[in-house]
């Protein structure tokens, strides 16, 4: 009897490994960590890109892959993340210097474009941009600029045009700053012309007596929340990715009129997708990147996270620009003649690990303060 149990007990175990080890109908899962509002999601009828991607693969490939999505709010915080080791993804959404970053530091692997043939409708402008010179470990997923969002029912018209907005005393109290040490010096030094990629101590300092002497008139330093925030009219003034904006006139409220300018000096930055090395599942990690620039995902994508997309299957769809509308269009493609000039110019780019731990000191002061 004892032998039956034992011998019963061994043909379960080996049939449970058949089922994980042998290609059995064991499902996979696949971590993806992203920003928060920037992949269509279903929502009011929208295309539920990571419910889509799952239906599609299990047609596909005949096998269920569940896909856990999840959300971080800066660059330094899911670098934190990462960089600790105590958490794995197979598909991050980072920006352009915390790419560089962490290819450099060897957090990313390098992916094997046999998998992603889609990558072919990135457009050339936005390869072999500095943080990636040989395109070895990231996609471009969207690019933009960063720019003012102001609340014209609250803010004269003839205070608008620079940086000087977001240091004016006359809306203390309704301005809002990055909360990222990184977006929060580039405003200042930006408005001061200095070189946000500067190693020089000197300089970084002065950036840092801007951001001491903007702290009085500061709301809130925010992420997400500056949704929330501008929409309600709870805060009149913010510095964000152009792209938001419109999300937020979307959902703004009626004693609210959000409008939004470039200044001269601003960040040009591309997000775009990559893969870590404590993935547990690289194929399907790439898998999942070719069907994030298939064009029902692209477009969708693209048209609820209202980001510029490089992908020419988007911005040449004529529904996509029929739906985004001239107005939008204007504002996420201005023309920049060649984006990789602009950017080349502007973009954040790596730190030196000295300077990125003094611009870190100088950050945590400013908090304190």
């Amino acid at each position: 009897m004892k032998k039956w149990i034992s011998l019963s007990l061994i043909a379960i175990m080996l049939a449970g490994l058949c089922l994980t080890g042998c290609g059995g109908k064991k499902g996979l899962t696949l971590n993806v960590y992203n920003w928060g509002e920037y992949i269509s999601d279903g929502s009011e009828g929208s295309f539920d890109t990571v419910r889509e991607f799952e239906k599609w693969y299990q047609e596909t490939y005949g096998q269920k892959v569940s896909v856990n999505y999840s959300t971080f709010a800066s660059n330094e915080d899911m670098y934190s993340k990462i960089s600790s080791g105590a958490v794995s993804y197979d598909v991050i959404i980072p920006s352009d210097y915390m790419i560089a970053r962490m290819a450099a530091e060897g957090l990313l692997l390098p992916l094997n474009f046999d998998n992603i043939p889609n990558y072919q409708y990135i457009e050339d402008t936005f390869k072999g941009l500095y943080y990636d010179p040989n395109d070895q470990y990231s996609i471009p997923y969207t690019y933009g600029v960063v720019g003012v969002i102001y609340d014209a029912n609250v803010v004269d018209e003839a205070d608008i045009g620079g940086w000087d907005l977001m240091w004016n005393e006359k809306y203390a109290g309704k301005i809002l700053q990055f909360n990222n040490s990184r977006d929060a010096f580039g405003t200042a030094m930006y408005k001061l012309g200095i070189d946000v990629n500067t190693t020089d101590k000197a300089s970084w300092d002065k950036a840092y007596d801007e951001l001491l002497a903007q702290r009085p008139l500061v709301k809130s330093y925010v992420m997400d929340e500056i949704y929330n925030m501008m929409e309600s009219g709870e805060a009149a003034i913010g510095a964000y990715y152009a792209g938001d904006y419109f999300t937020m006139v979307d959902a703004q409220s009626e004693n609210v009129d959000l409008q939004f300018y470039y200044p001269e000096n601003t960040n040009f930055y591309v997000d775009a997708m990559c893969i870590p090395s404590c993935a547990q599942n690289k194929e399907l990690a790439e898998i999942f990147i070719n069907y994030m620039l298939s064009e029902d995902a692209a477009i969708a994508n693209a048209e609820y996270t209202y980001y510029a997309s490089p992908n020419s299957i988007v911005y040449t769809n004529d529904g996509y620009i029929e739906e985004m509308g001239e107005d939008v269009m204007a504002v996420l493609y201005p023309e920049l003649g060649s984006f990789a000039e602009a950017y080349n110019k502007m973009a954040y780019r790596n730190l030196d690990s000295e300077t990125l731990s003094y611009l870190n000191t100088l950050w945590e002061n400013v908090k304190i303060n």
